[in-house]
C-alpha cells in the first residue's frame, strides 16, 4: 500500500484503488503512526496528539479503540503493539512524507555537486509528492506541520536554484513572483527573482522587487537586506552577471561511501548547532570523506580547501583566498604588503558560506589563529575542519570519527554484512578484482582482517587491494607483518596515505619527544590501561605523564574509552611498539609492566576470599589481557616473576571459570622452570605445577614435576596460599583422614589463619569425609564450611559447599532441598561468571534431578554444562555432562544412546591421568556395566564392575565402589538373591547411607525379597552393611 500525509491523509492500493480509511480520530492515528513509519511510536506522544491538552478519562482506553478500528480499515497492514506503543510495519518510502525527504536529500547532494539537471528533476519529483497542506489530518498539527512546510519552501529555493543555472530565467518569472508574494520575507526566493528578472533584460523590474523587498524587510524585522541580496542588488546596479551563489566545487570521489550513516546524521546536527565543528581521528579512519559527504547537502555556499600539501604556516591563509577566486588586493609603492587574513575578513564579513578546512594537524595553531579570527569577524561564517587533534579554540565542536564497527567472531555471514567494516572490505576487494566473488566460507579470513586492523577505513582499503595477488587467507595470516603487506595504495593518493606505515608515521613526526617516550612505553599494555597503571608503569619514561597522555589524545593515537581506560588503535600500537624496541628500552618497559601487574594480583588475592570478592574479580577482568600479557613475558624473560603470578592468578581463574586457560599458562611456565623449584618459591612451583594438572587432558611431560611436587621436603617454607590446598585436593584427591602431607610444615596454621581458610579447611575434610562414606561426619563439616563462607560473603567456597551438601541431602531422599542447595551454588558460580564451575554444578545438579524422577530438567542440565565444557575446552566437566547425559538415555529405555554417550565420556577421559579424568573413568565402569547388563550381557557387565570396584577400593573412593557394588547386586540378583541383598548392605556401608530414588537399586532390592523372603534379606543385607571401603573382605565381593 502507499499512504500519504502531505495533505489530507489518504491511503491507496498498489493499483492505485483509494481505501477507506475511517473517521477523523483514525485518521489522525494513521497519520502519526505514519511520522515513523516502521517504528514504535510511544503511546503517550499518540495520546498528546489525538487529544492535545484535554485528553478523555481513560485515555488509553481510547487509544486502544481508534487501534482496533485502524486494524479493521487496514487488514492487510501489520499495527504492533508493544510495551512502549505501537508500530505500524510499513517501509518509510511508502510513504509520501518519507519519499520527499530522501528525494529533496539526494538533490541537494547534486546541486552541491553542480549536476543541476539531476538535482531538478529530483527535487520536482519531490514537490509534486505534496496535494495540499502537510498533516491535514492531525487536530493540531502546529510545529510538525510547520517543520514540513519550510522543507517544502526550502526544497522550492533549491528547485529554482537548479532552474537558474540551467537557463531557464523567463520561465521561472512567474512562478517567482507568486513565491515572493506569498512569501515576502524569503531573501533568498527575492534574489532568485532578482537574478531571474535581470538575466532576463528586465533590470527595472529586479530593481524594483530589490526595493520592495528592503522596504517590507525594514518595516516588518527592522533589518537591512542580507549579504546575498545586496551582493545580486549590487550585480544588477554594476550591469553583471549575477551571482548564482553556487559552492566551490568539492574533491571528486570515485568509491562508494560506505557505513557512516550514523555519523553523517550527528554531524548535520553538530553543523547545525555550532559555527565550528573538527573532526578528528588518527589517520586513515575517513575523517576528509566524512566531511565531504556531509557538506554535499549542507544547503548553503561551501568552500573546501585542502592543507596537506602546504608546509608554511603563512600559507594558509592565502590558501583560502584562492579557494574563495579571491585575488589579493593591489600594493602601492612604498606600502607593507596586505595582510591575507585582514583581506579574507573583508571579503566573507558579510556573507554566509560553509569553509571546510581540511588536514589541519601540521599547521594546527595557524588554522587555530585563521579560524578563531574568522569567526570573531564574519557572522555569517561557518567552519567543519578535520585533523587528528582539535583546534582548542572557544566555541569548538570536537566530534571524534570512530574506526567502522566490526562484528564479533561468531556472527553468520548475513548479519556479518550488515558491518561496515566487512562491506568495505567486499566493496572494495570486488573493485579490485571485478571476477572475485567471495561468500559465507570466506567470512573468518575476512573478519580476521577486519578485527586486526580495528576497522580503520584506509587499512582495510589497502588489505583488499592486495585480493589482485592474494587470497583472503593469505591476506589475514599476514597481517602480523601489517607495515610490509599493506604498502601499496593508490598511486594518485597523497605520499602520506599511499602505505599504512606512512599513514601512522605522519602522525608520529607530529609528537613531541615526551609524547614518542610515552607511545613507546604504551605499547607494553594489552586491553588498554587505567591511568594509575600509566603513571606507574612509564614514571621512568617521562616526566609529565599525564600532559603527554593529554597530548596522545589530542594527536588522536590514543583514546580514552569506556571505564576511563586508554587504547591504542592495534595498527598504531604496531609502529610505536618497533619504535620502543629501536628505542632498547623494550626491556624496561616490560618489566615495569610486569611488576605492576603482580603488584595487583598479589593485592587481590586477600580480597577474592572475601564479600569484596566480585568488585576485586571485576578489577582483574578489566586487566586480564594485561595480566597474561605480562606472564607471557616473564615466563620468557623472569621466570621466577612469572611463578609468583600465576600462583596470585590462579584463585582468579578458579573462581571466573578460567581454569582451561589457566592450566595453559601453567604448564608453558611449568616447562619453562623445569621440575625443581628456585629456592624460596617452592609454593609457588607448586601451585603452578597443580594448577597445570588440574585444567589439562595432555599432562603426562608434567609427571615429573608433580612427583616432585608431592614428594616435597621438610626444607620448603611454610605455604602463604590457602588455594593450594585445594588444588592439591583437585590433583591428587582429597587428602586421608590424618590430613595433608606432613613433610610441609605450617599447613594447620594455614588453614585456620582467617574465616576463608577455616571454611575450606571444613570444606575439605567434609570432603574427604564424604568421599571415605562417613556421612555424618561430612554434613557436619559441610554445613560448618557453609556456615564459614556465609560469614564472609564469599562466593566460589560457598558455592562448592553447598553443592556438596545438597548432594549428600538428596541422597537420603531430601530431594527438593538437594536441589534447592544446588541451585544455590548455580546461581553462586553464574554471578562469579565461572563457566567452568557453573557446568560442573549443573552436571551434580543432574544427578539429583535424576534421583529426584525429573529426567527431562536433568537432561536440560546435562546439556547446557556439555555446551559450556566445550566452549571452555574443559575434559573433566564434559566427560561428566556426557556420563549425565548417558544416564539420561538409560532411564528412557534408549540404551544404544546410552553407550553412544558413555563411551564418548569415556574417550574424554582417556586423554588424561589427571585425579578428576580417573574418577570419572571408574564411574563411567560401573555406567558402562548397568548397560551392558541392561542389553542383556551378564558376564561382561559383571567384568566390567569387577574392574571398576577395584580401582575404586584401591583410590579408596567410597561413592564409586557404592555404586558398583549396586550394579553387581543387580547382576546376582535373578541368581542368587543372597548375594544381591549382602551387596546392597555392603554398597550402604560403603557409601554410608542408600541412595534414595535409585530404581535400579530399588528394583534390585524387590527381586531379591521376592525370592528369599524380608527377613532373610535384612539378614544379608545387614551382614554387608559392616563393611567399610578399607575392609580386605570388600574386593572378594566383586568376585
Amino acid at each position: 500500500m502507499r499512504f500519504g500525509v502531505l495533505g489530507p491523509t489518504e491511503v491507496r492500493t498498489a493499483a492505485g484503488e483509494a481505501v477507506a480509511v475511517g473517521g477523523p480520530r483514525v485518521r489522525a492515528l494513521l497519520t502519526l503512526l505514519l511520522l515513523d513509519a516502521g517504528q514504535v511510536v510511544p503511546t503517550a506522544r499518540l495520546v498528546d496528539g489525538l487529544y492535545g491538552d484535554n485528553p478523555p478519562a481513560g485515555a488509553a482506553n481510547a487509544l486502544q479503540s481508534q487501534v482496533s478500528r485502524l486494524r479493521q480499515a487496514l487488514p492487510g497492514v501489520e499495527l504492533e503493539h508493544s510495551p512502549t506503543g505501537y508500530r505500524l510495519r510499513v517501509e518509510p518510502d511508502d510513504v509520501d512524507l518519507h519519499r520527499f525527504d530522501r528525494l529533496v536529500a539526494r538533490g541537494r547532494a547534486a546541486l552541491a555537486d553542480g549536476d543541476l539537471a539531476t538535482a531538478a528533476d529530483l527535487l520536482a519529483a519531490a514537490l509534486r509528492l505534496w496535494r495540499g497542506p502537510a498533516l491535514d489530518s492531525l487536530p493540531a498539527p502546529g510545529a510538525l506541520a510547520r517543520r514540513w512546510e519550510e522543507l517544502r519552501l526550502t526544497a522550492t529555493e533549491d528547485r529554482m536554484e537548479a532552474a537558474l543555472g540551467l537557463g531557464e530565467h523567463q520561465e521561472l518569472v512567474a512562478e517567482l513572483r507568486e513565491l515572493v508574494a506569498a512569501n515576502p520575507l524569503r531573501e533568498r526566493l527575492a534574489a532568485q527573482l532578482i537574478r531571474a528578472l535581470h538575466a532576463a533584460g528586465r533590470r527595472a523590474e529586479a530593481l524594483a522587487v530589490f526595493a520592495e523587498t528592503r522596504t517590507v524587510l525594514a518595516e516588518e524585522l527592522g533589518t537591512d537586506p542580507s549579504a546575498e541580496l545586496a551582493a545580486v542588488h549590487l550585480a544588477v546596479l554594476r550591469a553583471e552577471p549575477a551571482p548564482t551563489g553556487r559552492s566551490t566545487p568539492l574533491p571528486a570521489q570515485l568509491t562508494s561511501f560506505v557505513g557512516r550513516d550514523d555519523e553523517l546524521e550527528r554531524l548535520a546536527g553538530r553543523l547545525a548547532a555550532s559555527r565550528l565543528v573538527t573532526l578528528t581521528g588518527p589517520g586513515g579512519t575517513g575523517k576528509t570523506r566524512l566531511a565531504v559527504e556531509a557538506v554535499r547537502s549542507a544547503g548553503s555556499p561551501v568552500c573546501y580547501i585542502e592543507l596537506a600539501p602546504l608546509s608554511d604556516p603563512a600559507e594558509v591563509a592565502p590558501a583560502v583566498l584562492g579557494a574563495l577566486g579571491l585575488r589579493d588586493a593591489p600594493q602601492r609603492t612604498g606600502e607593507p604588503p596586505a595582510d591575507p587574513t585582514d583581506r579574507l575578513l573583508t571579503a566573507l564579513r558579510d556573507r554566509e558560506l560553509l569553509l571546510v578546512l581540511d588536514n589541519c594537524e601540521h599547521l594546527i595553531d595557524a588554522a587555530a589563529e585563521l579560524a578563531e579570527r574568522l569567526l570573531a569577524g564574519c557572522p555569517g561564517i561557518r567552519l567543519l575542519t578535520t585533523s587528528r587533534e582539535p583546534l582548542n579554540i572557544p566555541g569548538e565542536t570536537v566530534s571524534p570519527v570512530p574506526t567502522l564497527a566490526v562484528p564479533p567472531a561468531d556472527v553468520p555471514f548475513d548479519t556479518a554484512l550488515r558491518y561496515p567494516a566487512v562491506r568495505l572490505f567486499l566493496d572494495r576487494a570486488a573493485a579490485a578484482r571485478a571476477d572475485l566473488v567471495l561468500g559465507p566460507a570466506d567470512l573468518e579470513p575476512v573478519l580476521r582482517i577486519c578485527q586486526a586492523l580495528d576497522g580503520l577505513p584506509l587499512a582495510v582499503e589497502l588489505a583488499a587491494a592486495r585480493v589482485r595477488s592474494l587470497s583472503v587467507a593469505d591476506i589475514a595470516a599476514r597481517l602480523g607483518d601489517r607495515f610490509a603487506l599493506l604498502s601499496r595504495g593508490t598511486r594518485t593518493a597523497q605520499a602520506r596515505h599511499r602505505t599504512l606505515r606512512a599513514v601512522v608515521e605522519w602522525s608520529w613526526e607530529l609528537l613531541a619527544p615526551a609524547e614518542q617516550a610515552l607511545a613507546g612505553a604504551l605499547t607494553v599494555f594489552a586491553g588498554g590501561a587505567t591511568l594509575t597503571a600509566v603513571q606507574e608503569v612509564c614514571a621512568a619514561f617521562v616526566d609529565d605523564v599525564p600532559d603527554a597522555l593529554a597530548g596522545l589524545i589530542e594527536k588522536s593515537l590514543l583514546e580514552l574509552g569506556t571505564g576511563d581506560r586508554y587504547r591504542m588503535l592495534e595498527t598504531v600500537h604496531a609502529y610505536c611498539a618497533e619504535r620502543l624496541t629501536e628505542s632498547g628500552r623494550a626491556g624496561l618497559a616490560r618489566r615495569a609492566h610486569a611488576e605492576y601487574f603482580l603488584a595487583l594480583a598479589e593485592r587481590a588475592g586477600p580480597h577474592l576470599r572475601t564479600g569484596a570478592q566480585l568488585g576485586w574479580l571485576d578489577r582483574l577482568d578489566a586487566e586480564v589481557d594485561n595480566l597474561h600479557s605480562a606472564l607471557h613475558w616473564a615466563t620468557r624473560s623472569a621466570p621466577e616473576l612469572a611463578l609468583r603470578l600465576v600462583s596470585a592468578l590462579t584463585p582468579y581463574w578458579w573462581m571466573r571459570g578460567k581454569r582451561y586457560e589457566g592450566a595453559l599458562l601453567s604448564a608453558r611456565l611449568a616447562h619453562a622452570v623445569g621440575p625443581v623449584p628456585p629456592e624460596g618459591l617452592e609454593e609457588e612451583h607448586a601451585v603452578c605445577v597443580l594448577c597445570a594438572h588440574s585444567g589439562l587432558a595432555e599432562t603426562a611431560d608434567l609427571a615429573e614435576h608433580l612427583a616432585v611436587v608431592q614428594a616435597g621436603s621438610p626444607s620448603w617454607p611454610p605455604p602463604r596460599q590457602p588455594f593450594l590446598l585445594m588444588l592439591w585436593g583437585m590433583v591428587a584427591g582429597p587428602p586421608p583422614a590424618t590430613g595433608p602431607p606432613e613433610h610441609w610444615p605450617g599447613i594447620p596454621d594455614l588453614l585456620t589463619a582467617e574465616p576463608w581458610s577455616r571454611g575450606l579447611s571444613a570444606f575439605g575434610t567434609g570432603l574427604s569425609a564424604l568421599y571415605q562414606g562417613k556421612l555424618v561426619e561430612a554434613e557436619d563439616h559441610l554445613r560448618h564450611a557453609v556456615e564459614r563462607f556465609r560469614e564472609v560473603g564469599e562466593r566460589w567456597g560457598l558455592s562448592q559447599a553447598v553443592a556438596h551438601l545438597g548432594q549428600l541431602t538428596s541422597w537420603r531422599g531430601e530431594h527438593a532441598e538437594g536441589i534447592g542447595l544446588l541451585s544455590e551454588g548455580v546461581r553462586l558460580s553464574e554471578e562469579l561468571g565461572a563457566v567452568e564451575s557453573t557446568a560442573d554444578l549443573l552436571c551434580e545438579r543432574g544427578k539429583c534431578l535424576v534421583l529426584a524422577g525429573d529426567v527431562e530438567a536433568a537432561a536440560a542440565d546435562f546439556d547446557r554444562a556439555a555446551e559450556l565444557a566445550t566452549e571452555t575446552g574443559e575434559p573433566n566437566t564434559l566427560a561428566s555432562a556426557l556420563a549425565g547425559l548417558s544416564t539420561v538415555a538409560y532411564r528412557r529405555g534408549d540404551l544404544a544412546g546410552a553407550r553412544e554417550r558413555c563411551l564418548r565420556a569415556l574417550d574424554v577421559c582417556r586423554q588424561s591421568d589427571t585425579f578428576t579424568l580417573a574418577e570419572m573413568r571408574v564411574e563411567l565402569l560401573v555406567q558402562l556395566g548397568r548397560i551392558t547388563l541392561a542389553e542383556g550381557d551378564a558376564a561382561t557387565a559383571a567384568g566390567l564392575l569387577r574392574q571398576a570396584l577395584d580401582a575404586a577400593v584401591a583410590r579408596e573412593n567410597a561413592r564409586t565402589a557404592a555404586d558398583a557394588l549396586e550394579a553387581l547386586a543387580a547382576a546376582a540378583a535373578p541368581s542368587d538373591a543372597s548375594r544381591a541383598a549382602h551387596l546392597l548392605g555392603a554398597a550402604a556401608g560403603v557409601r554410608g547411607t542408600t541412595v534414595a530414588g535409585d530404581p535400579d537399586v530399588a528394583a534390585t532390592r524387590e527381586a531379591a525379597v521376592g525370592q528369599i523372603g524380608l527377613a532373610a534379606y535384612e539378614v544379608a543385607f545387614r551382614a554387608g552393611r559392616e563393611l567399610t571401603i578399607t575392609g580386605v573382605e570388600l574386593p572378594a565381593l566383586g568376585a
